[in-house]
């Protein structure tokens, strides 16, 4: 009985640190959150102690927890997305690998290094995202319409002076889509440029 109280503390162990990081995914509104990070680690631990316990004797005790590195793959693909051309969710997806590793430590009783990993992992992740805010780039696309050639080329350079950078952009029918990429700083200013382009357009953001 107290083996099975171990096992217990091992998977709830685990379930809590992955939790921990979904916490943090699902606080900045990503793709997977608590629960899907609470289960990942939980079921790591959970095949780490079968392959340990379940088999010992009869099977190569290893194998169980390799497929889970290779398996968690899957779930990982799933929460990458292809979008306005532009990849999303990979730090999400290794997320959810890195909730596997913790998972399996804790199913190896390797407690300490399952904390490290999950506080190291957390502190990156929130660190990163105030650095980003600052420093990073933002892309979003502006469509203008009815608009005419002179109209898109004065649109052009009053958003270029606003600190953007025209990616590329498509005139069709009188409506223009305009790929814009800038800094994290600059993204007020240019949309104050993109707001102050309303007088008799239509304008919209994406």
């Amino acid at each position: 009985m107290n083996i099975e109280w171990n096992f217990i503390l091992r998977i709830f162990i685990a379930g809590l640190l992955g939790g921990l990081i979904g916490f943090e995914r699902e606080f900045r509104a990503k793709e997977a959150g608590v629960r899907t990070h609470f289960v990942v680690a939980l079921g790591s631990a959970l095949f780490m102690i079968i392959s340990q316990f379940a088999f010992t004797g009869r099977y190569d005790a290893a194998r169980v927890a390799a497929q889970v590195v290779s398996g968690i793959g899957f779930i990982g693909a799933g929460v990458i997305i292809f979008q306005k051309n532009a990849i999303r969710g990979v730090t999400t997806a290794a997320g959810l690998w890195v909730a596997a590793a913790i998972g399996l430590s804790c199913g190896a009783a390797m407690y300490s290094v399952a904390i490290a990993a999950t506080l190291m992992t957390i502190f990156v992740l929130e660190t990163m995202h105030f650095v980003t805010r600052k420093y990073g780039d933002r892309e979003c696309t502006v469509t203008v319409y009815p608009v005419t050639n002179e109209e898109l080329l004065d649109i052009l350079n009053k958003l270029k002076d606003a600190g953007a950078v025209v990616e590329r952009f498509t005139l069709s029918d009188s409506e223009a889509s305009i790929f814009l990429k800038m800094r994290q700083k600059d993204y007020p200013s240019v949309m104050d440029t993109v707001l102050s382009l309303s007088n008799g357009l239509k304008i919209g953001v994406s």
